[in-house]
């Protein structure tokens, strides 16, 4: 998604020179969604002509002045323009040749586990519009993204992220699936601007807590392990980055905010020593496992994930404090 400060949801749509559809589509029927892998499968065609080194030109010609609406969510922030994603298949130019060889052909028959996350989100949510599923090629910088209507999939970011396992790719697209849906459900949060960081990881947080519930596995294991283990001590930092991220204290030291805020999220290929990329998704995610089991609603506090404006009020009813939570289930996967 496109970001304030970090990953809270907003959408500014690109000029034609970017697509050749920037209207918004219909929304999906759960029963019938489909994969729209029409921009991936140009893009392949364009790759395979060139031997894998399509100028920007030829980007810019063949692909992006082609796109649909997906490739024009796809380029504020990530595919950017044709020079700079000339300049991102140059150097590494495998992993598209890995996504194109190995995934896209086997893309579609996914189309049943998008229905099936779809009748899920249609039970959490029934009054919610549904987003139609594009995926494209991008610069190597973003597994997905939402637009109103749309949720936009890297495919040679999917790709990579999928290789560690046989059932890996139908694994990463489930998340993706649910979690991309519920970004287009949110709304930014009224607190954002107080509370940043809080903000950021409570609407990434949120919409990998939903995707739990939904496809009933753990985003990220191997991340969910890692900070399992050390839950305490991530606690203590992320409290120290939440009060070096607002604003009153940014404005004083923005060097410092913005390493606070970047150890969090929006990290991917960037994380800092040692660590996972993008814990704050988990560190969200617990947050609202707490609150989850905190509520007497159950129902109220799913709706809670894509209607909560006060990020501040949610911890504080979480009941969070960096260990576990009253009734909790366990965040990490089994052993």
């Amino acid at each position: 998604m496109t970001y304030i400060l970090a990953f809270v949801f907003t959408f500014c749509v690109r000029t034609s020179a970017f697509a050749e559809d920037p209207t918004p589509p219909p929304p999906a029927d759960p029963l019938t969604a489909t994969i729209h892998t029409e921009d991936a499968e140009r893009f392949a065609r364009l790759f395979t002509a060139t031997n894998g080194n399509p100028s920007a030109e030829q980007l810019q010609k063949d692909y992006l002045d082609k796109a649909s609406y997906g490739v024009a969510v796809f380029t504020p922030y990530r595919i950017q323009n044709a020079a700079h994603l000339a300049e991102a298949i140059a150097s590494d130019k495998s992993s598209y040749e890995h996504a194109i060889q190995d995934c896209l052909p086997r893309l579609k028959q996914y189309n049943a586990d998008l229905r099936a996350v779809y009748l899920a989100m249609h039970g959490l949510y029934p009054d919610k519009s549904l987003p139609q599923i594009y995926v494209v090629f991008g610069a190597g910088n973003s597994g997905g993204t939402a637009g109103p209507n749309a949720q936009v999939l890297g495919l040679e970011v999917v790709c990579k992220m999928s290789s560690d396992t046989p059932d890996g790719l139908r694994t990463t697209l489930r998340r993706f699936f649910a979690h991309e849906t519920v970004h287009t459900l949110q709304k930014d949060p009224t607190g954002s601007e107080a509370s940043p960081l809080l903000a950021s990881v409570l609407t990434e947080g949120g919409a990998d807590f939903v995707a739990s519930v939904v496809t009933g596995e753990i985003p990220g294991p191997q991340r969910a392990t890692w900070a399992a283990q050390r839950e305490a001590d991530l606690w203590a930092q992320f409290q120290e980055d939440m009060l070096a991220t607002q604003p009153q204290v940014s404005k004083a030291s923005p060097k410092t905010a913005t390493e606070a805020l970047h150890r969090w999220i929006k990290n991917y290929n960037s994380a800092p020593p040692g660590w996972p990329f993008e814990v704050g998704y988990w560190e969200g995610m617990r947050i609202w496992q707490c609150y989850y089991e905190a509520a007497t609603d159950k129902h109220q506090a799913m709706r809670d994930v894509i209607d909560g404006d006060d990020p501040e009020l949610i911890l504080r009813k979480s009941g969070y404090s960096g260990g576990a939570c009253s009734k909790s289930r366990n965040l990490s996967p089994p052993n």
